[in-house]
């Protein structure tokens, strides 16, 4: 169900479609895969109040709430190939192109600010990552073979090159980076003849402050805890466990050292597992280090061990733990269906070995916690496909997710508490994303590959969390040709006030229609009013697909 791309009718951003679906609400725009203005770029803002789309001539920046363009912006045209970032500023008011050697910089959605910087990378090299720094008005820069790092006000038009930087690849550079939350200065991690080095830089001028080389082998991240009061650097795996928290000024306050008995401290022949990860919670309070083990110690502000969460080789339900598995269903004609059914007995996640006993223990590789603080998700590389839900205030164990395939995304609503967003590898799951909370009878399946046109996907499928000013939560999904916004909104009265958009959009177009007999498939025309040239399409189809939203005590 599409607008065919020769329609005159057709918005700039290429051909159309709008699904509502009753209880799960669907809005989604596309191209069709033969059209060469199909887009491998689309992004929602940091507050989800917009879309940007990145096409070979332009930028298309839509609103969320009307359904509509309201801007524009031209660009080089043809830059596929060559892009290397498409981000929005940290207030969604920018978003940032990197082509080639090129950087630039719009004001989005309105407004008419174009920034460009250009620094000449090395012949042959790969593509340098850019991003934002602490505002938007500065615009962070990494040599490709790490050379240096380059800061650059958009204001003053002024550049701070920051040698040597330990992580610069798109994947690692955030690790090696970060700016205080309170003040706003960056903290560096740079290597230079084989020893770690520190360095704060000043929020104004990026100008170096104070140095120091932390006592680390091999330091894997640093990053400041979300009050800025401390920074945290942690040493590699291969060195043993070592997390240190420093002042801002470089003085180690605390360091941790895990669970050996200090006796074997120093013994060169015994060293702990190793950190894997580290994880804030959002309110500050709680500091999660998983390490090589099936641990995960949890510190309070200050900084005292408080409890340590461990992850069984067998899960038992009871009252209080939910454990839900996969189940997968053949339908004749039809694609996989997965459901989920609640354990009654005791069982053991896939990877995990029964006797505890297993050839390779890598431990946690994830933790996360949820925007209340109250809850953590966890995955261990031993059991890549089970997630596990802890409840930090009563250190207990509160559900345990299994799929049949290894998840490779785990996120949390960034606002409201204890929904979780999971995806799964595989061709199968590639239009798939699972929605769970702790009143839902399991992980909930949204099957977004039956909404796109000859349902099935043109490219590596990416799904987010959308930020919303409504109670109800929404979802941002592409496979970088075709976006979909869906909204989790109730059926019934008022639901039409649940939605991040407006129902009433005007429409003027010619679509083809792919009905289904479980479908009662409508049309409505209305005027245009939008002050943008486009066509909007709506159907209304009701759908058994029921979410229960029940207030959370």
């Amino acid at each position: 169900m599409y607008c065919p791309s020769p329609n005159p009718l057709c918005p700039v951003d290429g051909p159309r479609f709008i699904l509502h679906i009753r209880p799960l609400q669907i809005c989604a725009w596309g191209a069709d895969p033969l059209t060469p203005t199909a887009s491998p770029y689309s992004i929602s803002s940091p507050d989800g109040k917009y879309v940007a789309t990145l096409l070979p001539a332009s930028i298309v920046v839509r609103s969320v709430s009307s359904l509509g363009i309201i801007r524009t912006i031209k660009v080089a045209s043809d830059p596929y190939g060559s892009v290397t970032s498409f981000v929005w500023s940290p207030s969604s008011t920018r978003v940032l192109v990197a082509v080639a050697e090129q950087f630039h910089v719009f004001s989005a959605p309105s407004g008419d600010f174009h920034g460009l910087v250009q620094i000449p990378q090395p012949s042959g090299a790969k593509p340098a990552f850019a991003t934002f720094g602490a505002t938007d008005d500065e615009v962070c820069i990494f040599s490709p073979v790490g050379i240096k790092l380059t800061v650059v006000n958009l204001v003053s038009s002024k550049a701070v090159e920051i040698g040597n930087p330990k992580f610069f690849s798109t994947v690692a550079a955030l690790r090696g980076c970060s700016f205080r939350p309170t003040t706003r200065h960056l903290a560096l991690l740079t290597r230079t003849a084989g020893k770690d080095v520190v360095s704060i830089h000043s929020a104004d001028t990026r100008e170096i402050q104070r140095s120091w080389c932390p006592e680390t082998v091999d330091a894997q991240g640093l990053a400041w805890t979300p009050d800025g009061r401390w920074l945290v650097v942690w040493d590699s795996p291969a060195h043993g466990t070592k997390v240190l928290f420093c002042t801002h000024d470089g003085h180690v306050y605390k360091d941790w050292l895990g669970h050996l008995p200090h006796s074997a401290l120093d013994d060169m022949d015994q060293y702990g597992p190793g950190v894997k990860t580290l994880a804030f919670s959002p309110n500050g309070r709680y500091t999660a280090v998983a390490d090589g083990s099936n641990n995960i110690s949890i510190f309070n502000d200050r900084l005292v061990e408080e409890v340590r969460l461990h992850h069984t080789p067998t899960v038992e339900p009871k009252e209080t733990l939910q454990i839900w598995q996969e189940q997968i269903e053949l339908r004749a004609g039809q694609r996989i269906v997965p459901s989920f059914v609640k354990a009654t007995q005791a069982v053991s996640p896939p990877g995990l070995s029964p006797n505890g006993i297993s050839d390779t223990r890598h431990g946690c590789n994830l933790a996360k916690f949820d925007p209340s603080s109250s809850l953590l998700a966890s995955r261990l590389d031993d059991a890549p496909s089970t997630i596990w839900i802890w409840d930090i205030p009563t250190s207990e164990l509160r559900a345990v997710l299994m799929y049949h395939a290894n998840i490779i995304k785990v996120e949390w609503h960034p606002s409201q508490p204890e929904l979780l967003l999971m995806r799964c590898e595989g061709e199968g799951y590639s239009g798939l994303v699972f929605v769970w909370d702790p009143l839902s009878n399991g992980p909930r399946p949204i099957d977004f590959l039956r909404h796109l046109p000859s349902t099935k996907v043109t490219g590596r499928t990416e799904a987010t969390w959308l930020e919303t000013t409504t109670e109800s939560a929404a979802l941002f999904f592409t496979d970088h040709e075709k976006y979909i916004l869906a909204s989790l909104a109730d059926a019934g009265a008022g639901a039409e006030e649940a939605l991040p958009w407006r129902t009433q959009i005007a429409v003027n177009s010619h679509v083809n229609m792919d009905t289904s007999r479980d479908y009662d498939v409508s049309n409505n025309d209305l005027g245009d009013n939008n002050s943008t040239d486009m066509d909007e399409t709506i159907t209304d189809l009701d759908d058994t697909f029921y979410f229960k939203k029940s207030p959370v005590p």
